[in-house]
């Protein structure tokens, strides 16, 4: 920079000496005179011009600079819900969840997933401290190979069975696919997938995007927070339907304590309906828990697959858990920046009040999870049920078959909708 100063004062001297002054005439008038010299530089000659352009473009920036208010310079990597994230991955056949649920099982985390390289920018309270998606999204999670707590009539298998299965892949447009097998007919229970995120978190902010879910006569999919120790460490379902649900349902699973104030929309704040008991916990409720069911018949299933899905939001904080949906038309600009912030986003789908259930008691050390079992004690057991939405006819009707496990077990054709696309998981914290 002294060689430039030297340079510039050289410059002003010679080619305008009158104008040399303005240096004690403050900075606009300084880049008047200037832009004055430069022109007449420009008239003399085109040498001389291309050394005062060299001269001035520090002093230049330099004025740019000191004239703005406020600067901000931000390294923002992998903060859009289609960039590229990082995590780790041992890449085996084992692994499994942290922790165990009679709902939907256990295991046990086999590596760390890495932080990103950057977090959300200032203006959202909560920092980004994973992203899972592109051609590293099953990097940080681990692959559960046990057998379903569930009961159903599925084998999960780990993650090169998986992948040389094709049930595991990444599309063309960078989004993870876990798909249930195929193949026309099985002896016994049918190939899917189940992971669980090796990092854990305790009050967090998990966005999924998602552009297709798993449906169908048989199917239970759901995405889940789960802590260990179950129901100790609580269970939050975010996203969970069976058969030809159209409605989402939300539900929180915890030990005896956990309560919500009402079974009233209104009392709530929420867009859902509560279903189920105001009594939360697991074994005093057969575990049915505190479940909310979405009003909108595009949550989930075929009317969410039709319009390309869109985002599920689940926090947890100081104040309860809350679930938003956000179909993909209507994704708030502040999660596409990678700067979440709820206040803006209305009243949320589901909403569980610290009131009566607190986070920091019933809820710890979550891992977020995958899963597409088949039949089961949800699916199966309402095989033969009408009167949820989206199953005005039963599917022991709408198949004819009786059997929730004979029709899987002998119909892999009618499992090819069957899948997950996701084009991102993000889990933010506050600290």
């Amino acid at each position: 920079m002294r060689l430039r100063t030297q340079l510039l004062l050289y410059l002003l001297v010679s080619v305008t000496p009158s104008n040399a002054s303005l240096f004690a005439r403050g900075p606009e008038r300084l880049l008047r005179g200037v832009s004055s010299a430069h022109r007449r530089a420009v008239e003399r000659s085109a040498a001389l011009a291309k050394d005062l352009r060299r001269a001035l473009s520090g002093v230049l920036v330099e004025q740019a600079v000191s004239d703005t208010a406020v600067q901000h310079v931000y390294c923002i990597s992998g903060t859009s819900l289609t960039g590229n994230g990082s995590s780790s991955s041992d890449g085996s056949d084992s692994g499994g969840g942290s922790g165990s649920s009679p709902a939907k099982g256990s295991g046990t985390a086999t590596a760390s997933g890495s932080s990103p390289s950057s977090t959300s920018t200032s203006s959202s309270p909560w920092k980004l401290k994973q992203a899972y998606q592109g051609n590293s999204f099953f990097d940080g999670w681990s692959f559960f190979t046990a057998s379903d707590p569930t009961d159903g009539t599925v084998e999960y298998v780990g993650q090169s069975t998986a992948a040389s299965n094709n049930l595991t892949s990444i599309n063309s447009a960078g989004h993870a696919i876990m798909r249930v097998d195929t193949t026309p007919k099985v002896s016994g229970n049918r190939m899917s997938v189940r992971i669980t995120t090796n990092y854990n978190y305790t009050g967090a902010l998990v966005v999924l995007d998602a552009v297709h879910m798993p449906t169908g006569c048989g199917t239970w999919p759901a995405f889940w927070s789960n802590g260990p120790n179950w129901p100790a460490g609580g269970e939050i379902d975010i996203v969970e339907g069976v058969n030809t649900y159209t409605n989402n349902q939300a539900t929180i699973h915890t030990n005896p304590g956990c309560t919500i104030p009402s079974n009233s929309s209104s009392v709530l704040d929420i867009t859902g309906t509560v279903v189920g008991p105001t009594n939360c916990a697991a074994a005093q409720t057969d575990n049915q828990g505190c479940g909310i069911r979405s009003n909108s018949n595009i949550s989930y299933g075929p009317g969410f697959n039709q319009i390309g899905g869109g985002v599920y939001a689940m926090q947890w904080d100081d104040n309860g858990v809350s679930v938003w949906f956000f179909p993909r038309s209507d994704i708030p600009s502040d999660i596409t920046d990678g700067s979440p912030d709820s206040s803006g986003w209305g009243t949320p789908m589901a909403n569980w009040p610290a009131t009566g259930c607190n986070p920091s008691t019933y809820f710890y050390q979550h891992s977020a999870i995958f899963d597409t079992t088949l039949c089961g004690q949800w699916a199966g057991n309402v095989w033969s049920d009408t009167g949820a939405p989206g199953q005005s006819e039963s599917c022991a009707s709408i198949t004819g078959t009786s059997s929730c496990s004979e029709y899987v077990q002998n119909n892999g054709a009618a499992f090819a909708d069957a899948y997950w696309e996701v084009g991102s998981v993000k889990i933010y914290q506050t600290s």
